[in-house]
This record gives C-alpha cells, sequence and structure tokens, in this order.
C-alpha cells in the first residue's frame, strides 16, 4: 500500500469558497444600488462611497497592525463594511462623519470584538444608528433626486416616502421602484436592490429564507393593518435590509428554523417601529435588535442530535 494514511483535525473536506470570494460577490451584488446613487444624486454619492470604503479599509489595517494581529484587509470585508455604511448614509453628509461611522465600524464594532465573524451585531448598521444619534441633523437631510441638474451649489432637499406618508402625502410606487425618490444613497432604487439579491442567491451567498421571510412578514403586517403593502415593501430601507444586511452570516441565525423566527422578528419590528413609534423608518434598529437575539434563537431552536435523549433536568 503506497498511499499514506493522512491523520489531522477537521474539516477533511472543504470547500474552494474563501472569505474573499463570498465579499466580492456581495461588492458585485451592491454594484446596482451603488451605481442607481451615482446616476440619481450624482458625483457627491461617488465621494461619499470613496470615503467610507477607503477610510473602512485603511482603519482595519492599522487597527490589525496596532492589535499586532494578522492583517485580513485582502479579504475584502472591510471593502464591503465601508460600501454598506455609504448605502445607509444620505448624500449630503460631512465626508467627516461617514468617515468617523467607518472607523466606528471597524475598529469599535468589529475589530474591538476579534474581527471578522467574532461582531455581534452588523458593523455598518451599528455605524449609522451611532451617527443617526450624534449627527441627526446631518443623518436626516434628504437631497432632491437629480438636484444637480438644476445647476444647484448646495443639494435641494426633500422628504422620503415613509415621512410623506406619515404626514398624509403618497408617492407613486414607478418612483420607488425607480429609486427616484429621497432616502439614503443605497435604499432608493428597489429594482437595484431586487437584482443584487437575486444576484446574491442565485451565487448561493445568501439563502433566501431570511429575505423573503423578512419581506413576506411585513407584508401580512400590511394586510393586517389595512397599509399600502407595495409601498410597504418598496420604501425606505427594507430591501437593502433583507436582502444585505439581514444575512450577514456572523449576525443571523445558522439553521432554516432560526432563520425564520429571526426574520420574523425583523419584519415585525420594522413594521411597528415605521407605523406606531417616533422614527419613520425601523429597518437599522429592528435588524440590531434581532442580531442581540441571535444567540437565544439558535439555543431555542438549535436542532437535536439524532439520537440524543433529552434531558430530564432540562
Amino acid at each position: 500500500m503506497e498511499e499514506k494514511l493522512i491523520v489531522s483535525a477537521s474539516p477533511h473536506i472543504r470547500a474552494k469558497t474563501t472569505t474573499t470570494n463570498i465579499m466580492l460577490d456581495v461588492i458585485i451584488g451592491l454594484l446596482p444600488a451603488a451605481i442607481a446613487s451615482v446616476i440619481i444624486f450624482g458625483f457627491r454619492a461617488l465621494m461619499i462611497i470613496a470615503d467610507t470604503v477607503l477610510v473602512a479599509v485603511l482603519a482595519e489595517y492599522v487597527s490589525r497592525k496596532v492589535m499586532k494581529r494578522e492583517n485580513t484587509v485582502f479579504d475584502l470585508s472591510a471593502v464591503v463594511t465601508g460600501l454598506l455604511l455609504a448605502m445607509n448614509l444620505p448624500v449630503g453628509i460631512n465626508p467627516i462623519f461617514a468617515a468617523f461611522g467607518s472607523v466606528v465600524a471597524i475598529v469599535v464594532v468589529k475589530q474591538m470584538f476579534g474581527g471578522i465573524g467574532n461582531n455581534f451585531v452588523n458593523p455598518a448598521l451599528a455605524a449609522r444608528i451611532i451617527l443617526l444619534s450624534s449627527f441627526p441633523s446631518s443623518m436626516t437631510t434628504w437631497a432632491k433626486p437629480f438636484y444637480y441638474k438644476e445647476g444647484a451649489v448646495d443639494a435641494v432637499t426633500t422628504a422620503t416616502p415613509l415621512a410623506m406618508n406619515a404626514n398624509g402625502q403618497t408617492t407613486p410606487l414607478k418612483d420607488l421602484f425607480l429609486g427616484t425618490t429621497g432616502g439614503c444613497l443605497g435604499e432608493t432604487c428597489a429594482v437595484a436592490l431586487i437584482v443584487g439579491g437575486l444576484y446574491l442567491i442565485i451565487r448561493r451567498v445568501i439563502s433566501p429564507v431570511i429575505p423573503l421571510t423578512y419581506i413576506a412578514t411585513v407584508a401580512v403586517m400590511s394586510l393586517i393593518f389595512g397599509q399600502d403593502i407595495l409601498f410597504q415593501l418598496l420604501s425606505g430601507g427594507l430591501m437593502l435590509g433583507a436582502f444585505f444586511m439581514a444575512t450577514d452570516y456572523t449576525t443571523s441565525p445558522i439553521n432554516t428554523k432560526g432563520k425564520v423566527v429571526y426574520a420574523i422578528g425583523c419584519g415585525v419590528f420594522t413594521f411597528l417601529i415605521r407605523n406606531f413609534a417616533n422614527l419613520p423608518e425601523g429597518v437599522s434598529f429592528s435588524i440590531l435588535l434581532m442580531n442581540i437575539l441571535v444567540p437565544l434563537i439558535e439555543r431555542a431552536t438549535n436542532p437535536r442530535p439524532f439520537g440524543e435523549k433529552e434531558s430530564k433536568n432540562a
């Protein structure tokens, strides 16, 4: 027998997929929304995206050096965090504030908890909420779509569809589909987000369980409370959150039953905050809240190993 028996620790079978491959797919999935944001909000949108991405990469590199850890800057996870943060910011935000958000996301939320795979909440969403609390005026001032074509020096402001809805004003569904409304860079164009989300599902980067359950829950809640279902689904950050942030590997459940419970929670809290709280949007807060509850959800929904008997003391 010429072949040697090699004894080693598991895993014995390895997939060819790497963290870099997955992150690259997420970047590709976000490209339609990023391109749409530049078309809708102009060159300044590209500047904000470049700002958050470059600062996120730099923050990861420096923090890993300072902490004397192996540098993970080339796995592209910092690029994804910076890009996701940009998608959650208004185009008129001060670039210094946006850069601060990238530092918070990478250094505080990600690296201080051990780096990729160890953060307990989504870094980009945590940074967005910190920016919202620290700079509320900048984070809630929305530019009018295509303002730059009017030759204005500064952005002409407008309201988001959810804020307009709260005041009894309606937004045409066509505008919601195409993104010609006020809002964060990456949340306005539903078509771009759906295309990007489908790409991730087809590439098997994400499971359809979380986004479909999340979206379906908001639809059911809208039906129960007599709200316009399509408006609730296409407005705000629901599509961005459902496809790109609620599906984060580290901060979402592993097993299918847990994913369903987690996504239902996201959907319920999103609808309740939108319609009954003092905020017009609830996606960020809902996902972060459910991120925190993921360990409990997994403990409650974790399948019992085959042949294991239930403990009498349980």
